[in-house]
């Protein structure tokens, strides 16, 4: 067994454990970070996740740093393909956002961004290293173990700690309070809350994979084992067979026509969250489309990867495969085409994409994690127009913002999808703060929402606000030997935190026109 000291420990490298590493970095602590798989990257690398961001993201409403991550990826591609562009190149042109791209573009990114801390001495970044075990005393954890991929054990003892893991591992491992599964509202009080608390209300994951658009080829793969199956299924809210180009609408319900390509009415698969859009690129020759799938097809809802055991575990995690493979094996046999005929076989999956055997993503995208007890819950009363005018509940600690809808995928509970309107919102640092726990912030996922605000707070920007902040903090609190709760309940402090933040690029209010009135209601401009 081997012992570590840092000033902070950063559990997953995720975007939030990245973004939370580089704040923490910038201000001279001391940094591990322990990411479980290959990549750092989290939704946005290992989960093939392109960013999913706000419509003002190019001119606001982001950190500085994010928005400097953004401009590397687009560098990136012009540096590596010799293209003279406009500012705002959107290498898939998908729809999902400005910034459709290849997962391992991001990788190579943040990794440069890392790289100087790295050199430095700074920050140590640990992949395939697998959190077992914490030790905890009172309200402190004092140590956290870990399994390095060479099979050794690590034991870090920090100042402070993220927990930015994808599902809140450290939570139940430190013995804290935490929530999963959807609310009771006599619990929140939200209008859209279940009556009953349901641990099992979680939101659907999706196992990701590359698909390139190979014209006149036939790159039809092996039938999966659980074909049949998946070919048969037909959950009770969904208006057709999982395997079709027919869904509920997620915000009306109603059923709503998809389709591969554009060619026929309906809402293009193939454009959503395409990765490399071949007319981008005219220097590159032999090279189809490339797209991304993580499609309500391959939504996969019907068993969770945390508090099961192993062996539900594995057994999900495989089935989820499955279905994505069965959806791809399916588009290539069986899908109506756009030109008449059945299947698409010049669908070739890109098992580069990943690096792996299989062809599917690192990790599964993982929507909803444990999360935290905090000194302050973000509920749907807090971001509903219903409530509010213009911009979501304003709070005096408040250490970012953010921008989606309330936008949950099928549960595992049985229901189905949930997608209402959310004002553009700010973000509490009591969010980021467990009640039962003095020296570990949330950086990711596991924040203090709900079941309904996770909706809005999982997507890439606000994770990486979220994760940023707190290494900010973490930095913050060191440099004045206090605890985080303090500068939340010390009024100088926290406007001394939050003055830092503003130094640092973390945007903390809306531009003025979009406030109720054109008056602010805050002074961190």
């Amino acid at each position: 067994m081997r012992s570590v000291e840092a000033d902070l420990l950063i559990i997953g490298g995720g975007l939030g454990g990245c973004a939370a590493a580089l704040s923490a970095c910038e201000q001279n602590l001391d940094v591990y970070l322990a990411e479980p798989t290959e990549w750092i990257g989290g939704q946005v690398t290992s989960q093939g996740v392109p960013p999913d961001e706000h419509e003002w993201m190019e001119d606001f409403g982001r950190t500085a740093r994010y928005q400097k991550y953004r401009e590397q990826v687009r560098e990136m591609y012009r540096r590596m393909f010799g293209i003279e562009t406009a500012e705002l190149f959107n290498p898939g042109n998908g729809i999902v956002s400005n910034l459709c791209h290849d997962p391992r573009v991001t990788l190579q990114v943040l990794k440069e961004m890392l790289l100087p801390y790295e050199l430095s001495g700074k920050l140590t970044v640990a992949t395939e290293t697998q959190l077992i075990r914490a030790e905890r005393q009172g309200r402190t954890v004092e140590t956290v173990t870990f399994t390095a991929k060479n099979g050794e054990e690590i034991t870090i003892r920090a100042g402070y700690i993220i927990d930015a893991s994808e599902e809140g591992e450290l939570l139940p491992l430190a013995g804290m309070d935490y929530v999963v599964g959807a609310e009771a509202k006599v619990d929140t009080g939200e209008p859209h809350a279940r009556e009953e608390k349901d641990e099992k209300d979680i939101q659907a994951f999706t196992y990701v994979l590359g698909l390139e658009y190979r014209e006149g080829e036939s790159r039809v793969i092996e039938k999966p084992a659980m074909y049949d199956f998946w070919k048969k299924f037909r959950p009770d809210f969904w208006p057709d067979d999982y395997l079709s180009f027919h869904a509920p609408h997620p915000v009306t319900g109603e059923k709503r026509k998809y389709t591969l390509l554009r060619e026929e009415d309906g809402f293009p698969l193939w454009e959503y969250r395409r990765s490399f859009d071949k007319t981008n690129f005219p220097g590159v020759s032999g090279s189809g489309d490339v797209t991304l799938m993580n499609w309500p097809m391959n939504d996969y809802f019907l068993g969770n990867v945390y508090e099961v055991s192993e062996e539900e575990k594995q057994k999900h995690l495989y089935q989820s495969k499955q279905l994505s493979l069965s959806l791809l094996y399916w588009l290539q046999t069986e899908a109506p085409r756009h030109d008449g005929g059945t299947g698409y076989p010049e669908l070739k999956l890109r098992t580069d994409m990943f690096d792996t055997a299989d062809g599917l993503a690192k990790y599964p995208y993982i929507r909803e994690a444990r999360r935290i007890i905090p000194e302050y819950r973000v509920v749907e009363q807090d971001v509903s127009p219903q409530y509010h005018e213009g911009v979501g509940q304003w709070y005096e600690d408040v250490v970012g913002i953010g921008s989606y809808s309330i936008d949950l995928h099928p549960r595992m509970s049985g229901h189905g999808y949930l997608d209402i309107p959310a004002l553009p919102f700010h973000i509490p640092l009591g969010a980021l703060l467990p009640r039962d726990a003095d020296n570990m912030m949330a950086g990711g996922k596991n924040v203090g929402v709900t079941h309904l605000t996770n909706g809005c707070f999982r997507l890439h920007p606000v994770e990486w606000n979220i994760g940023e902040a707190a290494g900010e903090l973490a930095a913050f609190c060191t440099a004045h030997q206090v605890m985080p709760k303090q500068v939340r309940e010390n009024r100088s402090l926290l406007e001394k935190f939050q003055t830092t933040l503003t130094q640092s690029g973390v945007e903390l209010e809306w531009p003025e026109r979009f406030y109720s009135n054109g008056e602010r209601r805050g002074t961190h401009g």
